[in-house]
């Protein structure tokens, strides 16, 4: 098992390697996009200048780090003599695994998205360890490497693969050019960078280097990641998990817009249900909004946390004024949303209530207080990702919770979508007109 110490915004982790024990530098930026290791020819991964460097500016970017070294200090120093371990790729590419293994298992990174960023005789450390761990590995970067010591597992490498050389290091060029020809990856391509040497020591190479790799590993780690393309896509596999509500007369699909009305729709048409909104407006403690002390909600409903008002201190005359200004909100989208038509009468039935996602809940957790005055005969909470602690509270509130996904470390809604642009109002009035004309949502059941 792997010790690690605190040291500034890195911590020192160390990690068993069959015989040895490797040393590394870890760092995890918040709500990191994925995580990149480096592969280091000689070793020295974490002394690197030049890995450093790159590692600091990929970690701007959102990408953690692991930066190790691949060799013992008693293996750099009989590599310092006679530079044979370097180029022992079968050794480098196992160590490489063994910290591979270790990230994928590690609370901090396991459910991060993985690249690798390899060096010289690392580069091909790197495609081969990536062939050990095919499909775990997401993206690969080789900066002045030496891909053609990879051999016959060029072929198979289907992880997304840039090379950048630099323009004045011709023998390498032509061996990058080589190896870029018998890569397997779809997405692949050799960047040559004008007047740079091996190590990239001219001004403004390295951060050129930098550069592309943040740009590689940001595009290709976040596509990786993520568990849906789009709310679309989400709504369609979430329908999925819902198969056993389809066709049937008492079931209604209610969506939180905004977000979740796209997910809601599609729902919505895979079960042949009806769809409606369902308007929540948190009411936020003054002076700090992101704590709910309450909900409004369609239909004039108003749910008080009442421990939350009682432990403040509220005044009823505070929580009428927030009240009075988020309704003006809530008639205003109510208006815009569904113009003349009523709400769908909940009594007696099951219904199903969307939302893209659930981080803290607290939308959620009002809209299933306040539905429940409504006299439905059952409430179904369905998204397509949710915080693990939060899904396992809606339980407790709602009559089922299904969160079809549960990723931990969570971070945020958005992340696990490669497309989360934000849902404007004519789309939500857009898709609600188009189910009420296709699917007769608002009319049937009401």
């Amino acid at each position: 098992m792997a010790s690690r110490n605190t040291v500034s915004t890195e911590r020192v982790i160390r990690i068993s390697a069959g015989p040895v024990t490797l040393e590394g530098n870890l760092h995890v930026p918040k709500n990191a996009l994925g995580a990149v290791l480096f592969a280091h020819g000689s070793g020295s991964g974490r002394r690197s200048p030049r890995n450093r460097f790159v590692a600091a500016e990929l970690g701007k970017a959102r990408l953690g780090t692991l930066l190790i070294d691949l060799l013992t200090r008693e293996e750099e120093a009989v590599d310092a003599k006679t530079a044979h371990l370097r180029f022992d790729i079968g050794l480098l590419a196992a160590r490489l695994v063994s910290a591979t293994d270790w990230l994928l298992q590690s609370p901090q990174t396991r459910n991060l998205p993985l690249g690798y960023f390899g060096a010289s005789t690392g580069a091909a450390a790197a495609l081969v360890a990536a062939s050990q761990r095919d499909g775990q590995v997401g993206a690969i970067v080789l900066r002045g490497g030496r891909p053609d010591l990879a051999g016959s597992v060029l072929p198979h490498i289907e992880a997304p693969t840039l090379l950048i050389v630099g323009g004045e290091d011709i023998p390498v060029i032509d061996l990058n050019q080589k190896a870029l020809d018998q890569l397997g990856a779809k997405r692949k391509q050799l960047v040559i960078i004008p007047g740079a040497t091996h190590l990239f020591e001219e001004p403004g190479a390295l951060e050129e280097v930098a550069r592309l790799a943040a740009d590689w590993f940001v595009h290709h780690l976040r596509a990786a990641r993520v568990l849906y393309r789009d709310r679309a896509e989400a709504g369609r596999q979430l329908a999925t998990l819902l198969r056993a509500y389809a066709d049937r007369p008492d079931v209604l699909v209610l969506a939180l817009p905004r977000g979740g009305v796209p997910v809601a729709f599609e729902v919505a048409r895979l079960l042949n249900a009806p769809l409606d909104v369902f308007m929540v407006r948190k009411l936020g403690v003054p002076g700090c909004k992101e704590m709910a002390m309450g909900a409004i909600a369609t239909g004039g409903l108003r749910v008080l946390n009442e421990d939350a008002v009682r432990s403040l201190g509220i005044s009823d005359h505070v929580i009428d004024a927030v009240a009075a200004r988020e309704h003006k909100e809530l008639e205003r989208r109510e208006r815009l949303y569904r113009g003349n038509r009523p709400p769908t009468d909940m009594r007696g039935r099951t219904v199903i209530l969307i939302d893209d996602g659930l981080a803290t809940g607290s939308t959620m957790r009002a809209a299933v207080a306040a539905l429940r005055r409504l006299g439905p005969a059952r409430i179904v909470v369905a998204v397509p990702v949710g915080a693990p602690d939060t899904c396992a509270e809606l339980r407790n509130e709602a009559d089922e919770a299904l969160c079809a996904r549960a990723p931990e470390p969570f971070h945020a809604v958005g992340l696990w979508y490669l497309d989360f642009a934000q849902v404007t109002d004519e789309e939500v009035r857009d898709l609600l007109a188009k189910a009420a004309e296709e699917y007769g949502t608002f009319e049937r059941g009401a």
